[in-house]
């Protein structure tokens, strides 16, 4: 009997639904690739938005189900890396392109140097440390363009930033991931909560008609708030990373 003859009926059913729902995310980032080509900023953010919510749990459900175990011709991670690429990566990168977040003349050159310098992210073994902060810049391209559209900067300044991501990127620089970090997790997914319910009341700002610290003051520095959080205690596992016996546990 093969291994597969030894699953039931409804395990296999569920992970292979566990498998439709990741690559469900990849649709997500084709609409919000078509919202950039109809020039709908808010569309882009609300799709990737719900691309960032499937790519948050189908990790935790494919686990619950053990997909690993029961459809091991399918390699989960594979999929994952595809879909992370071009939610995170080229959508991001024409958004740069598209909608003139970078001086005049440096879009092209910016948009492109995104795709190379995330390659490596991509293929580096050692994106996750042992306590499952990201190592460097993780290429998540579309957080820094959701902050140029919030607040509202300039091109240089959008510029500088990305350029500084792109540096970021080789540097083992920790950045936390929300949902497999274990430091203060009690305060961090309530925190992530809060960012991804306040950002998205920031981005159904009509644009062009209001800035969001004036339309909604509140929601604005909640939204700054669960920000900093996340900078600080990525800074501080930076700076203070725990012994290795400590990482591992």
């Amino acid at each position: 009997m093969s291994d597969k003859d030894k699953h039931e009926p409804q395990q296999v059913a569920m992970a292979w639904a566990v498998h439709a729902f990741t690559a469900s995310g990849i649709v997500l980032g084709f609409l919000a690739f078509v919202a950039i080509l109809e020039n709908d900023k808010t569309a882009v953010f609300l799709w990737l938005g719900l691309a960032l919510f499937v790519d948050g749990i189908d990790g935790t459900l494919a686990r619950k189900v053990r997909v690993r175990e029961i459809t091991p011709q399918m390699d989960g991670t594979t999929l994952d890396n595809v879909i992370d690429y071009f939610n995170y990566v080229a959508v991001p990168a024409m958004m740069v392109y598209w909608f003139g977040f970078v001086p005049d003349g440096w879009a092209t050159v910016t948009a492109a140097a995104i795709m190379a310098v995330s390659c490596y992210t991509f293929a580096n073994t050692g994106m996750k440390t042992s306590d499952y902060y990201f190592s460097g810049f993780p290429a998540l391209w579309n957080v820094p363009v959701l902050y140029f559209h919030i607040l509202e900067t300039g091109p240089w300044t959008n510029l500088i930033v990305l350029a500084i991501c792109g540096v970021l990127t080789f540097i083992p620089v920790k950045f936390v991931h929300p949902f497999r970090v274990n430091d203060w997790r009690g305060v961090t997914i309530p925190m992530t909560v809060l960012w991804a319910a306040t950002t998205l009341r920031l981005v159904l700002i009509p644009p062009d008609t209001e800035n969001a610290h004036e339309a909604s003051p509140v929601f604005f520095w909640l939204w700054v708030l669960s920000t900093v959080y996340f900078a600080a205690l990525s800074l501080w596992r930076t700076f203070r990373p725990k012994p290795p016996e400590e990482e591992s546990g």
